[in-house]
């Protein structure tokens, strides 16, 4: 398994990131502010994704546990939508980049124009969510581009010996809120959303990840949105 330099939670540093990928520069990450209703009505719309970093506690590790065992057999009779776009992760520290293609992947109208994550998404088209992961691991471009903008953040991220800290994506795939996580077996459905309600049921989302934790003040959220001008 090997080990990439993890990205910062700098929302220029991330729009940088999508743009060196393909994405097309109508669409940016920003700051999430507050979870109440008023903050959140300051993100410019559409909103695409909605991206949570969190503390990997053993509050959240065991309810990651608890979860798996309780959603194992549903999970694996649910049927997903056929192009929801899920990947596992198994680069260490890949979590941001993981995140990103969840975020990107799963909302068509993202215009991906040629690049390294046009070409990662045609190969993984047809592949599990497992193969998936171990291409982003084998896919020098990848590697090579995550890289340099992991160096490009305010803090000198190689620093840190061991990341505590881990990005998961929301999305909304036909009226369903998806959490997408790379160290889960799968996609986590929590239940019905439209593209007026999605910001605010998956702020829902994030502050039940915030509750587990309530010592915890390590948590910052970011959202795929419109750019603005």
């Amino acid at each position: 398994m090997s080990t990439w330099t993890p990205l910062e939670s700098n929302p220029e540093v991330l729009t940088k990131y999508i743009h060196k990928l393909g994405v097309s520069p109508s669409w940016s990450v920003t700051d999430v502010i507050g979870l109440d209703d008023d903050l959140l009505g300051f993100l410019p719309r559409p909103v695409k994704a909605v991206i949570l970093l969190f503390p990997i506690s053993d509050a959240y590790e065991k309810h990651r546990a608890e979860e798996h065992e309780r959603i194992k057999t549903a999970a694996e009779e649910e049927k997903y939508p056929e192009d929801l776009f899920y990947m596992r992760q198994f680069t260490h520290n890949a979590c941001g980049t993981v995140a990103l293609i969840h975020s990107v992947a799963n909302n068509k109208d993202i215009e991906v124009g040629p690049g390294v994550l046009k070409n990662f998404l045609e190969k993984g088209a047809a592949l599990s969510a497992e193969e998936r992961g171990q291409a982003l691991e084998q896919d020098k471009d990848f590697t090579e581009d995550h890289q340099q903008l992991a160096q490009e953040g305010q803090t000198d991220a190689s620093a840190y010996e061991t990341v505590i800290h881990h990005f998961i994506a929301f999305v909304n795939k036909e009226n369903t809120l998806y959490e997408l996580d790379g160290r889960k077996s799968y996609p986590i459905s929590h239940g019905k959303t439209s593209d007026e309600t999605f910001v605010q049921d998956a702020a829902k989302v994030c502050k039940e990840f915030m509750a587990r934790d309530p010592e915890e003040v390590r948590f910052t959220v970011l959202a795929l949105a419109a750019a603005q001008d």
